[in-house]
């Protein structure tokens, strides 16, 4: 009987009492208040902000996009849209490039119209046009559908201004379309007074061919034309719709400042081929104007080397001084006696390519070649070179402890010229890059380590 009792009495709750209970039940409502709270005025995950709206439905609301206020999704949506217009406009330029080949270039080739030579003059570089545009889409199409299949649908992981930075390449090739567009138009002008044929095809073409959409040759011919001058547009268009914090911010600036420099350059270079046309003219600045500088040296050094654009690789470039000792003034390099004079320099790799392709973006292959270009300061409005380009695969490179703002090239068997920046790091910097490749090339140096005895013809004496 006392068992039993006991069994009835026995407690079945937790043995907390209804006080501490009620305390218990009290915190957890107020936490709960206190997470609801700042659910409601949690920070936004692209600007921190605290403006989000109040998200009531909670199992239907995107959370992802509960993250955000209403300025940063406004933002994101913009963002995707001009995403998406640099993509699909790149499609339609390489659609019209495909029209100018497929329904003008190879008709008029095939039926003998025109020559190959008068060809190469009205269409000029068109297949490169269409090479870089058919690789350029497919990476551009690529990250759009591999952040679709990730679940990003604002698009947020494709950086555009690192994709463009890769395919820089392309923007020599625009140039060189661009030159010729004026000799093109005038050559077709006269063959189609000239030809009968070429202007019944021409007119039929228009007419009749409804992929033309009734537009003819000389307006397609202008799509490489107008396809670059969008470019800063439409990279202005992603950068305004893109948080600094992005890490694609400073690709997209870089990018747009690359595109406008070059379309400074051959503006400047069809005034200097007498040109009456321009194209979209861009406000210059200390650093476009440089840049402007650095694509002209370039197009001279490569002019010069005679090497392909995409085997080439520029290491670095830049200001320099530049003097040269007489005889037995290896000590002295660094004295007053010599007279230095500023020189633009520009080092450059001849690099063989692993792949066919003709991008940057190609991986690169082995060293073949290693030139310094020394070009002086412009005059006239042009370049000039020094002397021919010294081959690091026939220089020294050395520097002396005890004159460490300067560095010596010998070029065995002939010259000796002393270099210094007015930067003491940056002497040091142009030091161990152009050392670097005088030691990568040439037999004789890997067996000697790069270091000169008495078997080396040169008049120069070493302490």
């Amino acid at each position: 009987a006392t068992r039993t009792k006991s069994a009835d009495v026995e407690r079945a709750d937790s043995g907390i009492g209804q006080m501490p209970a009620r305390k218990w039940r009290n915190r957890a409502s107020e936490t709960l208040s206190s997470l609801q709270a700042w659910e409601a005025h949690r920070p936004c995950t692209d600007c921190g902000e605290r403006d989000l709206p109040v998200e009531t439905d909670v199992q239907n609301c995107n959370q992802r996009r509960a993250d955000l206020c209403e300025k940063c999704r406004k933002r994101r949506t913009e963002r995707k849209e001009s995403v998406l217009e640099f993509v699909n406009t790149e499609a339609s330029y390489g659609e019209d490039l495909r029209i100018i080949k497929e329904e003008f270039y190879l008709p008029m080739q095939a039926a003998g119209l025109l020559s190959q030579e008068q060809l190469l003059g009205i269409f000029s570089n068109i297949q490169e046009l269409i090479d870089l545009n058919e690789n350029f889409l497919e990476i551009l199409q690529e990250e759009i559908d591999q952040a679709f299949d990730q679940g990003d649908d604002d698009l947020m992981t494709v950086c555009i201004g690192e994709i463009f930075l890769e395919f820089v390449n392309m923007l020599p090739a625009f140039q060189t379309y661009c030159l010729q567009q004026s000799s093109s138009v005038n050559m077709l002008n006269a063959l189609e007074k000239e030809k009968e044929l070429l202007r019944i095809f021409l007119n039929v073409s228009q007419n009749d061919n409804t992929a033309l959409r009734r537009m003819n040759l000389r307006s397609f011919l202008m799509a490489p034309l107008q396809r670059v001058t969008k470019y800063p547009l439409l990279l202005s268009r992603i950068i305004k719709a893109t948080t600094e914090y992005h890490p694609d911010h400073g690709s997209l600036r870089e990018a747009k400042s690359r595109i406008e420099s070059h379309l400074e350059h051959i503006n400047m270079k069809t005034k200097q081929e007498g040109n009456t046309w321009t194209l979209r003219s861009f406000r210059q600045d200390s650093k476009k104007k440089r840049e402007v500088i650095n694509i002209e040296m370039r197009e001279t050094a490569l002019k010069t080397v005679g090497w392909l654009r995409e085997e080439t690789r520029f290491v670095m470039e830049g200001s320099l001084q530049l003097a040269q000792p007489p005889d037995g003034q290896w000590v002295k390099k660094g004295s007053k006696t010599l007279k230095f004079q500023n020189m633009q320099v520009l080092l450059l790799v001849n690099v063989k390519r692993v792949s066919e392709s003709s991008l940057e973006s190609a991986e690169p292959g082995p060293v073949k070649d290693a030139v310094l270009v020394l070009i002086r300061d412009k005059n006239n409005g042009k370049f000039h070179l020094l002397r021919e380009p010294l081959r690091l695969s026939n220089c020294i490179v050395s520097t002396d402890p005890d004159c460490d703002d300067t560095f010596e090239l010998i070029e065995i068997r002939r010259e000796a010229f002393v270099f210094r920046d007015s930067d003491r790091a940056r002497t040091h910097h142009w030091f161990r890059q152009i050392r670097r490749y005088s030691r990568e090339l040439g037999s004789w140096k890997k067996r000697r380590n790069a270091l000169p005895n008495i078997m080396i013809s040169t008049p120069h004496t070493r302490p």
